[in-house]
């Protein structure tokens, strides 16, 4: 069986949900989307975290680990910490001031902008399963999907990123 040609569209795997690699890869993202590239970015495992919504969603049915799970991990982007220094949280602070002022938007426009862009914003099925976290929890246009989304996308793109 012959592997499909590569095109020109672009597929991110957001394993991370360190601010700053999350940060990078909607830098990326929007940069793509930006020479009019069709883009998808599947977020899987702590990545999910970036998708979730700040507040708590109630009446879930969620069981003992799944109730865990979603306590222990950050609840948003805006939750999200650096991947060093990040000082008890101080560091993401600092980031997002340092961003401000030199203008650069701050990570929820970007997300933002890549979705009314027409990026492609996947949220790893299994991963969600395995560490609990429903579709409610999730920000708006975020689609959901299992690997065989990602695959298919990654069959047309000639740059596969893994953040």
């Amino acid at each position: 069986m012959k592997a499909a040609a590569g095109g020109n569209d672009k597929t991110i795997v957001v394993f991370s949900g360190d601010l700053d690699k999350v940060i990078a890869g909607f830098v990326i993202a929007n940069g793509a989307l930006a020479m009019g590239r069709k883009v998808t970015m599947f977020f899987t495992f702590w990545g999910l975290n970036a998708l979730r919504r700040p507040e708590t969603v109630p009446s879930l049915g969620k069981n003992l680990i799944e109730a865990a799970f979603g306590w222990m991990m950050p609840r948003g982007s805006r939750k999200l910490s650096l991947s060093r220094m990040s000082m008890g949280g101080i560091g993401g602070r600092l980031i997002r001031g340092i961003m401000r002022s030199k203008q650069v938007p701050a990570l929820e426009e970007m997300m933002a902008m890549a979705i009314r862009s027409g990026a492609s914003l996947v949220a790893c099925q299994m991963s969600m399963e395995l560490m609990g976290i429903r579709r409610e929890e999730l920000i708006d246009g975020i689609q959901v999907g299992g690997v065989a989304a990602y695959l298919e996308a990654s069959e047309h793109a000639d740059n596969n990123l893994f953040i």
